[in-house]
């Protein structure tokens, strides 16, 4: 009898360590196979007490046999008899079967009347927590339906390099909460405001975006307020670098002056942005980096009223006609408020691309995430210090996502700056080119 029993736990013990293995090893077969069935069945089971604890079930009348007293007999006992009556029943809604996801699983729930996405995203917190999950996110793709998505675990407690992307003004700098490709395509989103107190990661993103638009064919142009002590590393790659404020002024004239020469060439072959023109008279693509936003509208006098007041002007008028004729915006800062005027708040409106990392003040959060999504701009605020890189972000898509950059260290970066400094035009080049010959040889457009 003991040997038996010895050999079943020696087989129990066995298929245990197999299971941690396999567990520990190939994580996303031991989901698909041992542990998505498991949690399908159980949250399933779960679904009824787990929308009435969460507040999602409606009250519906409802036949049914009730057990209601009859007469009491000489014993002291109350006779009992069942009756089919409408009663008040709580309803769930009706759930699908969960899919598995990288990591986790999502749902499909039909909501009930009167309910609206909302309601689910306001019991997110309350799903997480009584699922034994990391996190519940909410979405509706399509009215009465709302899609939720539970992730078992962090997946930005670690973050592995991807793949570079090959496209043009689009670069891959770090990965989604969902386990897909964080990317910035300035082609889609043309402008950037990028929010983060210090050691936030908010300097290792800008540090991703420069070594991955290295290689590629564009003009980087940097406008660094601490004196040039961030971008000046990167001067082999850049085509100007502005570190003052006057220089700021200077570069972003050049800016509007280039801008106007593109729309004039634009104008002129029928071309509504660069990118239908033909290659020959295609011009380089512009990426304009902007280091401590806030420096630019900071006032110490009425002396410098004069100078912030173009510097604003010329900033957002980039932001505003940029995008057709190749000039594109990423905008850092560490604190970015209404109080710097109505210039930022005129510049935030165009830049449609948000990322907020952990910051020191809410203003900020709320002056990148507030005219959003309230969800987001509290899941800003939850960052903790221990996780730099991690971020939200305003997706192309429309949603937001929690994401985290690859660690870029300065040396990469300023290595892949001097690598391809044989990329760069000098802004001679781009601003001095000769648009009077070249419209010259553009035929004019027909009349009528």
């Amino acid at each position: 009898m003991s040997d038996t029993l010895l050999q079943v736990l020696g087989v129990l013990a066995a298929v245990a360590a197999g299971l941690w293995a396999w567990r520990r090893w190939h994580h996303p077969s031991f989901w698909l196979a041992v542990g998505y069935p498991l949690t399908a069945v159980s949250v399933r089971a779960s679904w009824r007490k787990v929308a009435l604890g969460c507040g999602l079930t409606k009250k519906r009348q409802r036949w049914w046999f009730t057990t209601v007293p009859g007469l009491v007999a000489s014993t002291g006992i109350v006779r009992v008899r069942r009756k089919f009556q409408r009663v008040a029943v709580d309803t769930k809604p009706f759930m699908w079967l969960p899919k598995p996801t990288r990591y986790g699983w999502r749902v499909t729930v039909h909501t009930l009347e009167g309910q609206v996405p909302g309601d689910y995203a306001d019991a997110a917190e309350r799903l997480a927590h009584s699922w034994g999950v990391h996190a519940v996110r909410v979405s509706s793709p399509r009215p009465g339906r709302v899609v939720l998505a539970a992730t078992m675990r962090d997946p930005l407690v670690k973050v592995d390099d991807l793949p570079a992307s090959t496209e043009l003004l689009k670069v891959t700098v770090g990965r989604l909460e969902t386990g897909g490709p964080w990317v910035i395509d300035f082609r889609t989103v043309p402008h950037w405001l990028n929010a983060g107190a210090t050691q936030s990661g908010k300097s290792n993103l800008a540090n991703a975006l420069v070594q991955g638009l290295a290689p590629q064919p564009v003009a980087l142009v940097g406008f660094d307020l601490k004196g040039g002590v961030e971008f000046t590393p990167y001067s082999p790659r850049l085509s100007a670098l502005a570190t003052s404020r006057k220089e700021c002024v200077g570069l972003l004239e050049d800016l509007e002056e280039l801008m106007a020469d593109r729309m004039t060439i634009c104008r002129t072959t029928g071309a509504r942005n660069i990118w239908q023109l033909p290659d020959d008279l295609r011009p380089v693509p512009v990426v304009v980096l902007v280091d401590e936003l806030a420096e630019l509208y900071l006032m110490a006098d009425k002396s410098e009223k004069d100078e912030i007041a173009k510097t604003s002007t010329a900033l957002l008028r980039v932001a505003q006609l940029g995008r057709a004729f190749g000039i594109y915006l990423f905008c850092c800062g560490q604190r970015i408020g209404s109080d710097l005027g109505p210039g930022v708040t005129a510049l935030r409106a165009q830049c449609s691309g948000r990322i907020c990392h952990r910051v020191n003040d809410p203003e900020t959060a709320t002056m990148t995430l507030g005219d959003l999504d309230p969800a987001a701009l509290d899941s800003a605020r939850a960052i903790p210090a221990e996780t730099p890189g991690v971020a939200i972000v305003a997706s192309q898509d429309g949603q937001w996502y929690r994401a985290r950059s690859f660690y870029v260290s300065e040396q990469a970066a300023e290595q892949a700056a001097l690598n391809h400094a044989d990329r760069a035009p000098s802004w001679a080049e781009i601003t001095g080119r000769a648009y009077s010959e070249l419209l010259d040889t553009i035929p004019e457009p027909r009349k009528g």
